[in-house]
């Protein structure tokens, strides 16, 4: 990009770019939800190049246009839980700090939007996200089940799936908190993705690159938060304590996430130090995925490998 350019041109043409973004993510069906991934990306590189203040004046400058063309709800959420994470991670490339260090405070950022835009919707829209996402949810299952009748399905049939999921959603309604950490990590890792590639394009220099995923280490904190996690759900659930109940099976679902990816980053090790092939080692990981029990044994192995580091130990 041309250093001479303006900051009042490079801020106004960015953030015209970003507001595309925006109404294209908004109007645009299935291209949209790629296309929102994009969103922050102009943010970052305006604040690596401008600075913070032109970034943060860019984030208002785009909040105004996006809600003259959509929605107040749909301005705020786009600027709130993506746009923010540009600047954010602009902000932490300007400082230089660690790629994990930069991620972490992302996804700290989106976490929060996240949190800040349910208030939102419930202060001042009167919207209960949860309610709105679970009657979705019933909404959706309630139309594949016409469509099971329509096609001859046996009744017995589709009442045992309709039990089936209305177990899932019972669960769902207790992982809201969860559902907004996914999302909050989902938005700063697609922002991390997506300004590296257009960093690269324009020849910027950005963060260094992560370590090896075989290298992936999680602190041990995650093994002793999903110990207590499992008496919290035990005490919650038999003297009904809902809101332990809640905070406990969100912490463990969690814990047991993050002890998943470093079961596959100690099974990517493994695999390299045995010479297996990429063809073979994805076939077991599909298998892993499709398998429940494996899942949680994986899971398990890689939480107990934040404690006794099985690689250290191989390579000693």
């Amino acid at each position: 990009m041309n250093k001479n350019i303006t900051p009042t041109v490079e801020g106004g043409l960015l953030t015209a770019i970003a507001v595309i973004l925006g109404l294209a993510s908004t109007y645009l069906p299935i291209v949209g939800v790629a296309v929102e991934f994009f969103c922050p990306a102009p943010f970052v590189v305006l604040t690596v190049r401008r600075g913070v203040k032109i970034g943060l004046a860019a984030l208002f400058v785009s909040f105004v246009l996006l809600t003259l063309f959509t929605s107040p709800i749909l301005s705020t959420r786009i600027v709130l839980t993506l746009n923010l994470c540009g600047v954010v991670l602009g902000y932490c490339i300007i400082k230089k700090y660690s790629t994990v260090k930069s991620l972490l405070a992302t996804f700290i950022s989106a976490a929060i939007s996240q949190m800040l835009l349910v208030g939102f919707l419930a202060a001042v829209m009167d919207i209960n996200f949860g309610e709105l996402e679970i009657s979705t949810m019933k909404e959706a299952f309630g139309e594949s089940f016409q469509i099971y009748e329509s096609i001859g399905m046996e009744q017995a049939a589709i009442n045992q799936m309709r039990e089936q999921i209305s177990k899932v959603i019972e669960l769902m309604a207790y992982l809201i908190p969860l559902i907004l950490i996914l999302l909050a990590l989902i938005n700063s890792v697609a922002c991390y993705l997506t300004s590296q590639w257009i960093f690269k394009k324009l020849q910027i220099e950005f963060l260094p690159p992560l370590p090896s995923f075989t290298e992936w280490r999680f602190p041990v904190a995650f093994l002793y938060v999903s110990a207590f996690a499992i008496i919290g759900m035990y005490w919650g659930g038999t003297r009904e304590w809902n809101l332990i109940f809640t905070v406990s099976i969100n912490i463990l679902i969690l814990s047991m996430g993050v002890g998943l990816l470093q079961g596959f980053s100690l099974l990517s090790f493994l695999a390299d130090r045995y010479r297996v092939s990429k063809f073979w080692r994805r076939i077991f990981y599909i298998l892993i995925l499709l398998n429940g029990l494996l899942t949680q044994i994986l899971a398990f192995a890689g939480l107990f490998d934040m404690l006794f580091d099985y690689r250290k130990k191989l390579d000693g």
